[in-house]
């Protein structure tokens, strides 16, 4: 179309913004992910979890970390403790993710801090994630940059979020549902 930018992506800032660490320390982290983490095989919770404190990860106690997990930077992770993490998760974190204690993060989920200025020169664009204490977000979820999801929230299966889930609620398709409680019997 006459008229319409097209950005010349040979000229686009490095994919190396994020790194804020040395190139041996990425790479280095590259392999022991791979090994430690991201194996289908790594049947230990504590080796996965001590490899990646000793990149920096901020990891609290009795944290579950489920085989076929990604850690894209450790030094940008937080969990607290008691959280559960499942299966094939991938922690895509450019940016700062903060996950609160006793919080379920279920199978295939993607969370991203990372998008692109894709209308001016393709730079990399970095939100943090904060993940309040006792949310559940359930399986193949995806959660973008700049999310806040509140204390207890639910986030149902398949769901993309961005922006703020508040607290005690149940979001996603079918819209937002208001606090639920359950009573003991």
């Amino acid at each position: 179309m006459p008229g319409v930018r097209v950005i010349d992506l040979a000229k686009a800032p490095g994919e190396r913004q994020a790194w804020d660490r040395p190139k041996l320390v990425v790479y280095v982290w590259a392999i022991a992910e791979l090994l430690f983490v991201t194996n289908p095989w790594q049947a230990s919770s504590r080796l996965r979890i001590t490899v990646l404190r000793l990149f920096g990860a901020s990891i609290g106690q009795s944290v579950v970390f489920r085989p076929r997990t990604r850690v894209r930077f450790p030094w940008k992770l937080s969990i607290g403790d008691r959280s559960w993490i499942g299966e094939g998760v991938w922690f895509h974190n450019q940016d700062l993710i903060e996950v609160g204690h006793d919080v379920v993060i279920s199978q295939e989920t993607f969370l991203t801090t990372g998008s692109h200025a894709h209308r001016i020169d393709m730079a990399l664009v970095t939100r943090p994630i904060v993940i309040g204490p006792g949310a559940w977000i359930t399986s193949r979820c995806v959660v973008l940059g700049g999310t806040d999801i509140g204390t207890s929230a639910v986030i149902k299966p398949m769901t993309v979020v961005q922006g703020v889930v508040p607290a005690n609620t149940v979001f996603g398709p079918g819209g937002a549902e208001g606090p639920r409680f359950l009573e003991a019997k």
